[in-house]
């Protein structure tokens, strides 16, 4: 009885934990699950361009080519023209070449000489200076202009953006290379005009990128309300507009490196770029062409395959950056 008693007296407490315990379940089950982790747009970048095997190599290949060219630009003023190479890219030794077809490859010449006995080695390396500052300094100059040009165009509309794109089309309409000629032509051969032609005729493709975003953009919401705040135009177009349309244009970089080099060794091939005694790989490759029949094929293999290695890298990585930043191939 006593017992019975007792037990009578734990139900309340028994049901109420019950019924406690029930509306704790359901609040865990109706509970929204964790929200998961927003990766912000260069840590999605990144994320996806890891799985494109082809773009980390050519990353990799960008970034040895860039450490050995910086080390180059900086040393080669306080070494004379050597940069850290091991012999005198420009010193002449006929015992190393007693049959004047040069020696080939061998531990103390990796790459061999060259018909004057010079260290291909060293002159390859003196020569990634040369791709290396062509690559940046060309690319800046046209990235510079086609930054402003692109984003008035865009943004305005009207007037200007026909001025501005019918320009753009003149230098569409001619073949590159014979426009990187006939500006050569122009200015005459040397290393600083090789900069202004690249430059000149790279402008084009930025704007008319640039453009094609900033139309897309200049109608968003923040664009309405800075200039309801009275934000200038200058402002609204390079503060809110042009840093949201960056995006394709880095991709465009990589590419335009790519480009400008294979031009600059085209204009060295035709001695209108590179003048001796400095290196180019170009320069080296049109040097060393007849001797490719006389058996001597390291004079021109090793430039060869630094100029293509050097301009896959890039468009390897463009090519997978590109893929990396198309909102239509996420997940």
């Amino acid at each position: 009885m006593a017992s019975d008693e007792h037990d009578r007296g734990r139900e309340p407490v028994t049901g109420l934990t019950e019924v406690e315990g029930a509306a704790a379940g359901a609040a865990v089950a109706a509970a929204p699950a964790a929200a998961p982790k927003v990766l912000s747009p260069w840590s999605d970048t990144w994320r996806r361009l890891k799985k494109n095997k082809l773009a980390l190599i050519g990353l990799g290949i960008i970034a040895v080519f860039i450490v050995v060219g910086i080390v180059q630009v900086i040393a080669y003023p306080l070494t004379d023209g050597r940069g850290l190479t091991p012999y005198d890219p420009n010193a002449e030794n006929y015992s190393l070449s007693p049959t004047g077809h040069g020696s080939s490859p061998s531990l103390s010449h990796p790459m061999g000489t060259d018909y004057l006995g010079r260290d291909i080695l060293s002159r390859a390396l003196v020569a990634t200076r040369i791709s290396l500052l062509v690559g940046v300094i060309a690319v800046a100059i046209g990235l510079i202009i086609g930054l402003i040009l692109g984003p008035i165009s865009g943004y305005y509309g009207g007037f200007v953006d026909t001025v501005i794109m019918r320009l753009a089309d003149i230098f569409f309409a001619y073949p590159y290379i014979l426009f990187v000629l006939l500006i050569m032509t122009v200015l005459g051969p040397g290393f600083v005009n090789v900069f202004l032609a690249i430059g000149i005729l790279g402008w084009a493709s930025f704007a008319r990128i640039v453009r094609g975003q900033v139309l897309s953009v200049k109608s968003m919401e923040y664009v309405e309300a800075a200039r309801a705040q009275g934000a200038s135009d200058l402002r609204i177009i390079f503060r809110h507009v042009l840093p949201n349309s960056m995006a394709p244009v880095y991709v465009t970089i990589a590419m335009s490196v790519g480009g400008a080099i294979v031009t600059e060794a085209a204009m060295s091939f035709l001695g209108i770029g590179v003048q001796p005694p400095n290196a180019s790989w170009g320069k080296m490759i049109s040097d060393y062409l007849n001797y490719l029949f006389a058996g001597s094929w390291w004079m021109v293999l090793f430039p060869s395959v630094l100029l293509t290695v050097t301009v896959f890298g890039f468009i390897s990585f463009g090519n997978g950056l590109r893929d990396a930043t198309d909102p239509r191939l996420k997940e």
